[in-house]
Formats: structure tokens, sequence, C-alpha cells
């Protein structure tokens, strides 16, 4: 009889890029203040791109911190899935391009895109392929750069989001625990609720950027609202009664950031203090698929969760999609401390990563020119026979 496998969260790490925006420097922008913005959302500061910073850069950065918490060596890594709806591309990719900068060159990649309950969704699938024996670890991502898709006349919106990325490792193993259980759900006819006007239903012309529409975010704030007050405490509840549990046997809930009142209101639903909600929405603002890995990583940091803890994950955004995923955290984060030795190990790893990428994309060249040369090969001695053969034609004809 086959043994049970489980998957667990064995690493973890995040990445903000640097810029950090105030609310009274937003004010100077779009008619706000920091009182309006704060009493609304609890926002305080987001932390925006560069040019430097991109979905799939501050992926990297976010899931090498996470294969070093695990001290997983990237060419042993079986799966990346990166959850964003700012990907770098349509084509190739985000997570394709994570896995060559990571130099996990063994790894499957595709990304997933159900908006901020991203993570959620990625997780689950990744927990199901481990569990099911396809892979044995996964490395899962929530990566956004919202400062990208936003329209920065419209208060109603820019003042909501913010870029980074959070990571964690997935390990699968037959000690019981890790991921428990998970609920995902789905509404399309809230579809217009939440979008980003770029595909090819709505594709970028020249005419329409002229008449100023770009692929810029637009939101039904009330609409949203209702929808998220509603579905994070029905599917937290489905997700504790799916592992046999109860709404106090759980430690930490851990949702998505998208305003101080949707997780006040859910606390009241669930019947639980504030402090059970963990929020980091003051500090980076809704940060979409990447919301729910920062407040985790974070949360880790501030020593909120420890070995033996349940935490559920929440997740809710366009589509309109929702999703909850229940934890038992079995990796004490203290034991995740790794030594000088041991970081050196990790940190050749990465530099090997970049030597097998140049190596990789060097080698595809050296096939390509080959590959013209005999095709340039074949042309030329295709010439000289069809020459050989119209000489000896016109000989033939002479005599």
């Amino acid at each position: 009889m086959q043994a049970s496998r489980y998957a667990h969260i064995t690493g973890w790490g995040a990445y903000v890029p640097p810029r950090c925006v105030t609310n009274a420097e937003l004010s100077q922008l779009v008619p706000t203040s920091d009182a309006w913005i704060r009493e609304r959302t609890g926002i305080e500061t987001r932390h925006i791109a560069d040019d430097e910073d991109h979905t799939s850069t501050m992926a990297i950065k976010a899931g090498r911190k996470a294969l070093q918490t695990a001290n997983l060596d990237p060419g042993r890594l079986g799966l990346v899935i990166c959850a964003t709806s700012t990907p770098d591309y349509l084509m190739p990719n985000t997570a394709s391009l994570i896995q060559d900068g990571l130099g996990a060159t063994h790894a499957a990649a595709f990304d997933l895109n159900t908006a901020c309950s991203g993570f959620v969704y990625a997780l689950s699938v990744a927990a199901s392929m481990l569990r099911s024996g396809a892979y044995d670890s996964a490395l899962v991502i929530g990566a956004e750069s919202m400062s990208r898709v936003m329209d920065w006349t419209d208060r109603t919106t820019c003042v909501l989001f913010g870029d980074g990325a959070g990571a964690v490792v997935l390990q699968a193993s037959e000690r019981p625990g890790g991921v428990l259980s998970f609920r995902l759900g789905s509404d399309g006819s809230g579809g217009d609720v939440l979008t980003v006007g770029m595909g090819t239903r709505n594709p970028i012309t020249p005419e329409g950027l002229a008449r100023g529409e770009g692929p810029f975010m637009k939101m039904a704030g009330r609409e949203v609202y209702r929808f998220a007050t509603r579905i994070v405490d029905k599917v937290t509840r489905e997700v504790v009664e799916d592992a046999e549990l109860e709404i106090d046997d759980i430690d930490l809930i851990i949702p998505h950031q998208a305003n101080i009142r949707i997780l006040a209101k859910a606390a009241k639903q669930l019947g639980i203090p504030i402090e059970r909600i963990y929020s980091n929405l003051d500090r980076y603002g809704n940060t979409s698929a990447a919301s729910v890995p920062l407040a985790l990583v974070e949360a880790i940091q501030e020593d909120r969760i420890h070995a033996g803890d349940h935490v559920v994950m929440v997740g809710f955004g366009g589509g309109l999609t929702w999703g909850a995923t229940l934890v038992e955290w079995t990796y004490d984060p203290a034991d995740r401390e790794w030594s000088l030795w041991q970081r050196g190990l990790q940190g050749a790893r990465f530099g090997l990563a970049g030597v097998k990428s140049f190596a990789h994309r060097a080698e595809r060249g050296v096939r390509f020119w080959e590959i013209r040369m005999r095709r340039r090969a074949r042309r030329r001695k295709k010439a000289e026979e069809n020459g050989a053969d119209k000489a000896a034609t016109n000989g033939q004809l002479k005599d």
C-alpha cells in the first residue's frame, strides 16, 4: 500500500521595490489626502517598482530567498508556478523567466491568473500535484507590478495598489501536516467588476490611446467590498470544516490585503479578535496576488507563526474568484536558520545557476549558427548542381 504524501511549506521569501510612496505624495497627483486614504482603506504607504524592477525580477528575488530558507538546490526543483495578473509579457510566461533566472533547469513552469486570489489558487494546485506524486517540490510565487496598470489620474484606484513579490517552497513528505484543505471558487458573472483592459477583446490601439484608453485597471469599489465581506467568512468556514477543525483551532488568518474594513468585518463575522487576522496593509497597500505571501513572510518574521500552528490563507478578487487554504505549520522558522558554510553553498548554487543559464543560451546560439551554415551549404551545393546541369544542357544543345 502506497504511503500518504503531504505538501509542506519549507521555505519562504519576499521582495518589495525600495521606492516607498506615501499618501502625502499621492495627494500631489490626485485630489485626495492622507486622512481620506487612511480612514477608508487603512493604507499609509506602498512600494512602487522603478525601471529596473519587473514582475519576473521581483519574483526571482523572492524565490531565491525562499529556496535559501528551504536550503533547496534550484536544480532539484520540480515545478515553478507564478500567480500574477501583471506578467512581463503575454508570451513567454513569467514563470519560465523565473525558472531561468533561478537556474531551475529541470523545473516545469507556468503562470496562473486569478487576480488577487492567485497565490491561494497556485498553492492549492502545487500541493495537489505534490500529493499526487507528480512532483516532489514546487516554488509558488505571487508577484505583481500593479503600478504599471494604474491610471494615475484616478484616485479611486491609484491610491490602493502597490508592487512586490512573495514566495514559498513546497516539498512532499510522508510526514503528516502541511496543506490540509483548500476551497476554490469563481463567479464569472462579476467579471466586469474588476478589470484591466488588455487582451484580444480590448486590444491596445493608437486610436484608443489617443482617446485616453489604456491598459488601466477599472474597479467598481462598492461591489468588490460587498463581495469580499461575504466571501471571506464563507470560504474560511468551509476550509476549516473540510480539515475537520473549528474556527477556535485556527491560530492565524492571513487574508488578501485589500481594505482594513473588510478585515475588520471578517473578524466580526467569524467571531474572533481582530488580532488573529494578520495585516500589513498599512505598509504595502493592495499587491494583488503578492499580498498573501508578503503577509505570510512578515508574519513569520514577526514570530506570529510556530510549528504546530494552523494557518488559513484567504484570497478574493477579479474574476470574480476566491479561495482559501488551511496549512498545519510543521517547520519551526527557527529551524530554517543555516550556518555560514550552508549559506556559502547556497550562494555558490545560485552563481552556478547563472552560469548554466548563460551556457544554455550560448549552446542554443551555436546550434542556430550550425543550422544556418548547413542550410547555406545545402543551398550552395544545390546551386552548383543546378549550374552544372544547366551547363551540360547548353553543351548538348550546341552539339
